[in-house]
Order: structure tokens, then sequence, then C-alpha cells
């Protein structure tokens, strides 16, 4: 049976200061799809007094110039700055380290501390124009992010893709670059969704994640899914419509969900307490005998599995390996 699990259960605790809870899953607001009605600015002027930038309802006064941009946190504004050629002046770091993916923007960057523990002290003295953080945040940790410049929570679900980017590029001055970026996602995923709708149709598809050893799913619109689902055409499984935020799924009700096609991300850092859960999976009899891994339709971190799923760069790097997968070769 399924059982429920806010992301607070399994965050990471957050120091800013002081020690401070975590957000779950699924709770910031919503957005509308058409840019125009995500972010809008007043215009920027010449000298660098403050202007208005709205994102998601909510105003925000920063510099005319934003040249100086610090990422606490948010993995999403640090794929949408891959994606424009954003290069952060400082950025948090996994296990100490900017992961290998983002190279191109962090060759110079400083770094501020772990995502979930970044360092205030570390942030103060970058002295930056505006902090993107994330919505996973708790309020105590943005107020107190807010007192060095600034700081925007950027939305960690998925269909707010579009508003993430927007925000980024009408900081820098790139609002070219993501408008050309999302016209080619959309142009590309529509001609997939051309080639594999017949292959996916009637077939149950799911994408799970391994998170401390356990097996997750989680809503239509979060994580990986809007792009099985919104952007790809597969048919969104009933446990799916249902599932509220991030939801543990049992090996048994898993196999009794029984996917056609199953795609699984797979961690290590999220994995620490239990490396060889995966490997324990995959040598489970009952897990084999779910159709998805009797047919050869799994994929196993068919994109580097720290990618946050709901972000351009995310989609773009999703749509390019299934485009490359046994999936298009199907009958």
């Amino acid at each position: 049976m399924f059982k429920k699990v806010g992301y607070s259960a399994l965050a990471l605790t957050m120091m800013i200061g002081l020690t401070a809870c975590g957000g779950k899953e699924g709770t910031a607001p919503s957005a509308s799809a058409a840019p125009s009605s995500n972010n809008q600015s007043t215009p920027a002027t010449t000298d660098n007094k403050p202007r208005t930038i709205q994102y998601l309802g909510k105003d925000y006064t920063v510099p005319a110039k934003t040249d100086k941009i610090v990422i606490t946190g948010s993995m999403e504004s640090m794929e949408d700055a891959l994606v424009i050629d954003v290069k952060p002046t400082g950025a948090t770091t996994v296990g100490g380290q900017f992961p290998q993916i983002f190279e191109k923007i962090t060759k110079d960057a400083e770094k501020i501390g772990e995502k979930t523990q970044p360092n205030i002290e570390s942030v103060l003295k970058l002295k930056p124009d505006v902090i993107l953080a994330s919505t996973k945040f708790p309020a105590e940790s943005i107020e107190k992010l807010n007192k060095v410049a600034t700081t925007i929570p950027i939305s960690h679900v998925s269909t707010n893709w579009e508003a993430n980017l927007n925000l980024l590029a009408e900081l820098t001055g790139k609002q070219d670059q993501a408008k050309q970026a999302m016209k080619k996602y959309q142009d590309d995923s529509k001609a997939l969704k051309e080639k594999i709708g017949p292959v996916l149709k009637d077939k149950k598809v799911l994408v799970i994640r391994v998170r401390v050893g356990n097996t997750f799913i989680y809503p239509e619109d979060v994580f990986f899914n809007t792009s099985i689902y919104a952007d790809l055409g597969a048919s969104v499984p009933a446990e799916v419509k249902q599932a509220k935020n991030q939801q543990l799924v049992s090996l048994e009700k898993l196999s009794e969900m029984n996917p056609d096609y199953l795609f699984v991300q797979f961690a290590e850092d999220e994995n620490k307490d239990k490396p060889k859960a995966l490997d324990d999976l995959q040598n489970n009899p009952v897990w084999k005998s779910i159709q998805a891994v009797k047919d050869g339709h799994l994929f196993v971190n068919i994109v580097d599995p720290n990618l946050q799923g709901g972000t351009l760069f995310s989609k773009m790097t999703f749509l390019e390996a299934v485009k490359n997968s046994k999936i298009t070769q199907a009958k």
C-alpha cells in the first residue's frame, strides 16, 4: 500500500545562523504557462536605481543591474543558468563540490556551503545584487538571506519552469536566449511526441526516484512527469494522478502497478545510508516480475540523477535521452 511522505520527512536540515526545517514537495504557488503573466518588470534605468520584478504574483525590488547573482539551494536556477549561460558569483555545493554538470558556469564561482546548509557569512562577503533561494527553504531562512540582499524563492514545481527561466533571463538581460531555447524545446518535443505517441498509446509509463533506499512516485506536475505526460503524451496512471506530494510506494505496490515502461533515477548522495538499494531492487524477484523489466523497457539514470526534472535543461536533456533510447525503436 502507499504511504504518503512529505518532503520535510526526507529533507536534510538547512542551517543559516540557526537550524530550521525544510519545506515539502509540491507546495509552491502555481503559475500560468504564459511568460508575460509570470514575470513582469519595470524598465531598467541607466543608473542602477532599484527596479521591480514580478515573479509568481509577488513583487521584488532589485538593482537595475544585477551582475552579482548568488544561488543558494535552488538547483532549478543552476540548471536555468546552464541554458542561458549565466555565471553565478556564488553557489551552493553538493558534497563540498559543484556537480560536474555545472562546470561550465561555476569555474569562477565562490562556494557558499551545501545546498541545504548555505553559509550566510560567505554570502555576505560576496555582496550580491540578488539571491536566488528555493521554495523548499523555510520562511525564517529566507528572512535571514533577505537581510543580505533581495532574496527570491525559486519554485521547485515543474509547471513553473517557464516562470523560473524567464525570471533569470529578466535579471540578466538574456530574454532572447531564453525565448530561443524554449521555442526549440517546444518544436523538438512536438516532433518526438508525434514519433513515439503510437508506441506509448495504451501503455503505462512511470518515473520513480530511489531516495534513502525507498522508491517514490510524484504528482503529474513534479519531477520528470511533465516531460513524460504533458510533453510526450503518455497517459497519466491513476496512482500518479492521486499522488499529492512525493509518495512512497512499496515494491509490492510497484509490481501491482506493473508499468510497461519504467524510468528510475538513483543518486548516490540521496542514498548514502543505503548505497546498494538499487542493486537490491534489481536482484529482487518481485522487481524482475514487472513487465517493463521483463521486456527490457527499464531505463536507469537515463539522464544525470542530480537533475531536478522540472527545468528546461532537465526537459531538454531528458528529451534527447528518450529520442536516443529503445523507445523510439519499439513497434
